[in-house]
Order: structure tokens, then C-alpha cells, then sequence
């Protein structure tokens, strides 16, 4: 890949959500599927202009202009053009000199992505949609990469956008600041789509060299952006916590050979004590307020980042906080790691019975981690042929190299 090609693809990650959202808010004369035809054509023109002419001395600059350029034209055809220079009765909104309406709070925020992140998470839309538009908008992930993301096709993402543009064309769902008081009710979603994206990046199904660390560094970057901000609350330290927490392990999760590792296996010593410091802050910094799931996760990541070993983590007290996460969400997934905190607590019994009763959950009885839970800990009991058996389940139940291999290891034991 030549050096200009490069310089448009990282401008075009970090700007094409940005550059959509200045046109409409530019124009209301301009809609979203026009706007993302222009912003793609001045791309277009850079690669074009930039090959032939070198780089600009400022190419988002370059482009901005471009895009605004076009953005005129494209009015001007459509004989809805206005002077924007001149003073007018229904002027063209321009964010730096139009007025404030008195009326209207001051800015929740100061950073751009989490403007289109609430505007993404608005209420009118299903939360598939949230998630699709805020990977493309705000993470400016091109559809190839959502479809992966999502295990979707590439003709689905496709759809569901041309379905999602229609709906903001239709009920006037545009890309603009709501007052803090609007905004607030988003909050929750705000950070459902924030630590999916972290999770997405975390999943270990991408392999060592494509964990997909960029996903985690956007989501840990847009919630330290709302902490900063006037709507950021004790949830959103606790998630930040939770999010650093699992960051600091990143390094451990692979073995020299790009093995899947377990907690057990892991070198605790490549485990990055400046975030788990760091989360331990924003930890402590979440108290006062009303418990969410985000509250015990980090603190049950806590445990396990603060414990000398695997054998000395404090495992009563991780089933603990997980019974309580239970009373809060009751979830399949939350269970299954219930169930084996407390069978490293030594309540062996009860673990295997909610094991067992995981087995009839219609999707669970699928999920090939619970069979290679049942497989480890059968394993631990001595038991040979059980363990080889739920193993054996799990190895039909993925698709992932990374994780067949894990399991094959288990098994080779």
C-alpha cells in the first residue's frame, strides 16, 4: 500500500463519521445518504489529487473544503441554494457563528465522537441499528469490517443502513446536540454500545494478531471522553474501570506460540500494573451511586487482577458479587461464570448442578464455552470420560482456529 493510500484510510477512519455529520449539520438541505456520497467522493478526490500533486500541508482541511464544496454544488443543482455569506430569513447553520437559543442548556460535551454517539443512540432507533450506525459514524469501520464484527453479511449491514438512513430521513433524525437534559435517558444505551464495541475488540475469536485492540481503544477513549463530560456518572467510572481491568491482561491472553491461554495459564507478570492501577481509581471513583452490572463486573475484575495467582484469588467473594450480579440481571452467561466461581470456592456440588440446568438453556446447551467449563471441571474430578465429552461438544460448537486449538489441548491432557 503507497504512502497516500495510507493517509486516506486513516483520515477516512478517523474523520468520515465526523465530515458526514458536518454536512448535516451544514444544511438542512443535504441528507444523509447525500451526505456519505459526498464525503466518499471528496475521499475519492483526494486520492485522485494528492497521487498526482503531493499531500496538502492540512488534508483534513483539504478534504473538509472539498466536502463543503460539494456539499454547494449539490444545493445549488437542486435550486435550493442560498446565499450562505448574506443574512436570510432561514439561514444555513453554521455551528461557529449562529447564535445559542437561550433556551437551550450549554453543551453536554466537548468532544465530536460523543456528540454522534448520543445522537447513534437515539431512542427512535432499535438498538441493531445503535450498534450498526455508531460502528460506522463514530468508529468509521467500513461495512466489511461491521459484517465481521457482528457475524453478519456484508448484504445485511447493507440493508439494515439503507433501512436506518430512511428512518433518519423520515423522522428527521439528524446528527445534532441535544440539551443535557435530552441526552441524559441515552445514557444507558450510550454505554451498552460503548462496552460492546470494547468487547467485540476483546473477543478472542480475531487471534493474536488481530485482537482488534483499536475497538477497545476507541471504547476505552469515548468513555473517558464522558467521564470528562457534564453526563458522565459513577456507571460510567465503574465501566471505565471494568474496560481498563480486562485491558491490562491483554498481553497474557496468548502464549509464545499465539496459544489461547486460560486465566490459570497466564503470566500474571505481563499483566500492566499502570492499568490496573489506573481502573482501580475509577473504581473507587464509581461509589456513591446506585449499583449496575458494571459495578460488580469491575469489582469481580478487581479480584482477579489484584489476586497473587489463580489459586489465591479470593473466589468466595467473586461468587458472591456474581449471586448479586444475578439478583440484579438474571443472564445465562452470568450464571455460567457463577457456576464456576463457586466450584473454585469449594462448593463443588451446587457449581455442577447449575451447570446441569445450563444444559437445557436453548442456546446455552449450544454455547461451546459451558461445554468446555463442564469439560475442565470434569477433568478436575477425575472424571476422563465426562471431561472428554463435553470437550468434545465444545470442539463441534465454534468455528474459531483459536479456540479449537484450546480445546484440543485440554483434551490432550
Amino acid at each position: 500500500m503507497d504512502t497516500i493510500q495510507q493517509e486516506v484510510d486513516l483520515l477516512y477512519k478517523s474523520h468520515f463519521g465526523k465530515m458526514v455529520s458536518t454536512l448535516l449539520y451544514f444544511s438542512r438541505d443535504i441528507d444523509l445518504d447525500s451526505a456519505e456520497d459526498l464525503v466518499q467522493d471528496a475521499f475519492s478526490a483526494a486520492l485522485t489529487a494528492w497521487r498526482k500533486d503531493g499531500l496538502p500541508s492540512n488534508p483534513a482541511g483539504w478534504i473538509f473544503t472539498v466536502c463543503k464544496n460539494k456539499a454547494l454544488n449539490k444545493i445549488k443543482e437542486g435550486k435550493r441554494f442560498r446565499n450562505l455569506f448574506q443574512e436570510e430569513t432561514t439561514p444555513a447553520r453554521d455551528p461557529a457563528s449562529a447564535p445559542r437559543d437561550p433556551t437551550i442548556l450549554p453543551s453536554a460535551f466537548d468532544d465530536y465522537q460523543l456528540r454522534l454517539l448520543f445522537a447513534c443512540a437515539h431512542p427512535h432507533l432499535s438498538p441493531k441499528v445503535q450498534v450498526v450506525i455508531t460502528l460506522k459514524y463514530v468508529v468509521n469501520l467500513k461495512v466489511e469490517a461491521i459484517a465481521k464484527i457482528l457475524a453478519m453479511t456484508v448484504d445485511g449491514i447493507d440493508k439494515l443502513l439503507i433501512r436506518a438512513r430512511q428512518k433518519i430521513k423520515e423522522e428527521k433524525i439528524l446528527f445534532e446536540e441535544a440539551n443535557t437534559e435530552a441526552l441524559r435517558p441515552r445514557l444507558t444505551v450510550v454505554h451498552k454500545i460503548i462496552y460492546l464495541i470494547f468487547n467485540e475488540g476483546y473477543k478472542t475469536s480475531w487471534g493474536k494478531e488481530l485482537i482488534r485492540e483499536e475497538l477497545c481503544e476507541e471504547a476505552l477513549l469515548l468513555d473517558r471522553a464522558l467521564l470528562n463530560s457534564q453526563i458522565g456518572n459513577q456507571e460510567t467510572a465503574a465501566l471505565y474501570a471494568l474496560m481498563l481491568f480486562n485491558a491490562a491482561r491483554f498481553k497474557a491472553r496468548f502464549g509464545p506460540s499465539g496459544d489461547l491461554l486460560d486465566l490459570e495459564e497466564q503470566d500474571r507478570s505481563l499483566w500492566d500494573p499502570e492499568l490496573i492501577r489506573l481502573a482501580c481509581h475509577y473504581l473507587e471513583q464509581s461509589r456513591g451511586g446506585p449499583a449496575s452490572s458494571y459495578h460488580f463486573e469491575a469489582a469481580i475484575a478487581y479480584l482477579h487482577c489484584t489476586a497473587g495467582s489463580f489459586a489465591q484469588t479470593d473466589w468466595s467473594a467473586i461468587s458472591r458479587l456474581y449471586r448479586q450480579l444475578l439478583q440484579l440481571h438474571p443472564n445465562p452467561f452470568v450464571e455460567l461464570n457463577y457456576a464456576i466461581a463457586l466450584y473454585y470456592a469449594g462448593h463443588k456440588a451446587p457449581a455442577f448442578e447449575t451447570l446441569d440446568s445450563l444444559l437445557k438453556h436453548p442456546f446455552l446447551s449450544q454455547y461451546y464455552l459451558l461445554n468446555a467449563a463442564l469439560g475442565k471441571l470434569h477433568f478436575l474430578e477425575g472424571d476422563l470420560a465426562a471431561a472428554k465429552k463435553y470437550w468434545g461438544m465444545a470442539l463441534r460448537q465454534t468455528n474459531s482456529e483459536l479456540e479449537k486449538a484450546f480445546i484440543q489441548k485440554s483434551m490432550a491432557k
